[in-house]
């Protein structure tokens, strides 16, 4: 007998097309989830080493206290800040590891006007003679940088200059300050933090926001043959002053999310283990209804290996549309997985949370179709030593 089990398998799919959809959206389900958590590894890195590249500094000094909130005010923004001797920048910029040096005086100041229940703004007071080289990414949409460091003038983060709906011109008051300050320039869009800051001259910020001679952060890049480690050794000689690694910042958020990523992938591998039970049980309830059928392909001359090759059909087809559904589904709700994520997460970098890549996606649709393989194997092996004069008996 010629039988074409690839017809044969894909026929019996259409028997029970409720039963068959249910499995399918269980399979593309857990590849759903498999996608974006591969996804969610690749892309957290990502924009997290794009945040801290994007900084322009391999090592941050601040005023003492905890490492996790100099982390939070630098990636992020904050409030409760704590202040620093601006002289500190002197003895530190003068060593000859040190490459470059910029100083930063952070304010977050809240607006009862902004949105609808208000919100903070956060301004930093930087210095246009170092600050442009540490940030060589930043570009212009409108304007350029200030003209001198006691101008009364200001640069407004993409995203700041959407909320406050300014451009290059228009003026601003600034809180403490009843002045008008001129927008010089509006920057393009960079996918960090600086996109929600509103920047104005060092000196200038020191004296609206009455901080004289304090600083919140000293940003130094080192010269490329320096020892990193033997130099932050030294820096923490400097009286009151915390010395904040972005190698450590970055290793220290890796390791807690790490933590959660394997509980989640434990999550993930119990759905693909219910899908496969899922595949197994569908296939398996399809060879008892079909007990007196395959035995009549016995009867008529099919071998046991085409049996065993008709049911793996089915249970690899199902898997593949299944696995194809479930891929195409991560690319599409990838937006809301990464919204989800930031309201969840305490600490989220800018950029794209869900990367998802060719290497992902094949990863992904091999697995869940060996999975379905293997789900397959029993339902076919026992469909395969059905006996044709037993089968023809049953009822």
């Amino acid at each position: 007998m010629s039988l074409n089990v690839f017809q044969v398998s894909y026929k019996n799919l259409l028997r029970r097309k409720l039963r068959t959809v249910f499995t399918l959206v269980g399979i593309m389900l857990s590849t759903w989830v498999l996608v974006t958590l591969l996804g969610f590894n690749k892309g957290y890195e990502q924009s997290l080493n794009n945040s801290i590249e994007g900084m322009g500094f391999q090592i941050v000094l601040t005023a003492k206290g905890c490492p996790y909130e100099a982390a939070t005010l630098m990636l992020q923004g904050g409030t409760g800040l704590r202040y620093m001797p601006q002289d500190i920048v002197d003895s530190v910029a003068s060593s000859p590891e040190v490459a470059a040096s910029t100083a930063q005086l952070m304010h977050a100041e809240f607006d009862p006007d902004k949105g609808d229940n208000g919100g903070t703004t956060v301004y930093l007071g930087v210095d246009p003679a170092t600050f442009p080289a540490m940030k060589s990414y930043l570009e212009f949409k409108q304007g350029g940088w200030f003209t001198n460091m006691d101008a009364r003038e200001i640069v407004i983060g993409y995203e700041a200059a959407e909320l406050e709906q300014r451009e290059a011109g228009d003026f601003m008051i600034l809180p403490g300050s009843d002045e008008d300050f001129k927008v010089v320039g509006v920057l393009a869009r960079s996918g960090t933090q600086d996109d929600g800051m509103v920047f104005l001259p060092l000196r200038t910020a020191q004296t609206v926001f009455q901080k004289e001679g304090l600083l919140t952060m000293l940003g130094i890049r080192l010269n490329s043959d320096v020892d990193q480690t033997a130099f932050e050794e030294t820096l923490y000689t400097l009286p009151d002053i915390q010395v904040v690694s972005m190698a450590q910042v970055k290793n220290t958020i890796m390791d807690l999310v790490g933590s959660a990523k394997v509980i989640v992938m434990a999550v993930a591998m119990i759905a693909f283990l219910i899908a496969m039970f899922g595949v197994l049980n569908t296939v398996l309830m399809s060879v008892f209804e079909r007990y007196q059928e395959i035995g009549i392909f016995k009867s008529m001359g099919a071998l046991p290996k085409d049996i065993f090759k008709m049911i793996l059909i089915e249970t690899t087809l199902l898997c593949s549309i299944g696995g194809i559904l479930g891929i195409a589904l991560s690319f599409g709700f990838s937006g809301v997985s990464a919204t989800a994520i930031r309201y969840f997460l305490p600490f989220v970098p800018n950029g794209s949370l869900i990367a998802i890549d060719w290497k992902t996606v094949v990863f992904a649709f091999v697995s869940i179709t060996l999975i379905g393989i293997i789900g397959g194997v029993y339902p076919a092996g026992r469909a395969a030593r059905v006996r044709p004069l037993d089968s023809i008996r049953s009822e």
